[in-house]
């Protein structure tokens, strides 16, 4: 696998991520634990994203 093309995956992983978080805090009985859980893997996606890409 390319850089580039690993770079594409982590990129719609952290996309799709940003997508269950929005759709997490707008449900009423979301889990406080689930939803922060999906930050930091959220975070941790960028952070990765970041290094690879400098």
């Amino acid at each position: 696998m390319s850089l580039n093309s690993h770079l594409l995956e982590l990129k719609k992983k952290h996309q799709h991520l940003s997508e269950e978080v929005e759709e997490a805090q707008r449900a009423p009985s979301v889990d406080g634990l689930h939803l922060a859980s999906l930050k930091k893997q959220k975070l941790r996606l960028k952070e990765q994203i970041e290094r690879l890409s400098s």
